[in-house]
């Protein structure tokens, strides 16, 4: 089992588009691995290859208990909204109502480069959109407006060393 460290807000990966994966082979296995070992640390709802420092389109999520990945996921069909606190492991300690889709389907494909469809709604859908915003190099306080976005980016100067 190989729990990998989280980069964190500052480290240039994580504002870095990561590149398509195009070898479904035993290093993707492993990364694929690694990324769930990692999201079933206590406390985890998704991970992205940037999060880890690997700029690939892959990421895990454990929602409601049940882990997952997804390669190169292409994100379509969103529907409704939700306004939930939302965090980040690379953002530790930060949270703010953020504003996602209440629905969305996911398609990529899994580690052997088979088709993958994940149809996601509440939760599940948030872990998605916020997983593949880290493969778009976006974090998401990228994603917030108004009051909240300069409330969180205060937050960010404050707790990230200069």
């Amino acid at each position: 089992m190989t729990v990998r460290p989280i980069r964190i807000f500052g480290d240039p990966v994580l504002r870095t588009p990561a590149d398509p994966v195009t070898s479904f082979d035993a290093e993707l296995r492993a990364l694929v691995r690694d990324l769930e070992d990692s999201v079933r640390e206590p406390g985890r709802a998704g991970v992205a290859g940037p999060q880890i420092g690997v700029s690939l389109r892959v990421f895990s999520y454990n929602v409601g208990g049940v882990v997952g990945h997804m390669v190169n996921p292409v994100l379509s069909d969103f529907d409704g909204t939700q306004t939930e606190e939302e965090g980040c492991l690379s953002l530790p300690g930060l949270g703010f109502e953020t504003t996602r889709a209440m629905r969305v389907t996911a398609t990529g494909f899994d580690l052997h480069g088979e088709p993958l469809v994940i149809h996601g709604e509440g939760f599940l859908a948030r872990a998605l959109q916020h997983e593949t915003d880290h493969l778009d190099g976006r974090l998401y306080v990228d994603t917030l407006t108004g009051d909240v976005r300069r409330q969180a980016l205060r937050e960010l100067r404050r707790v990230v060393p200069r």
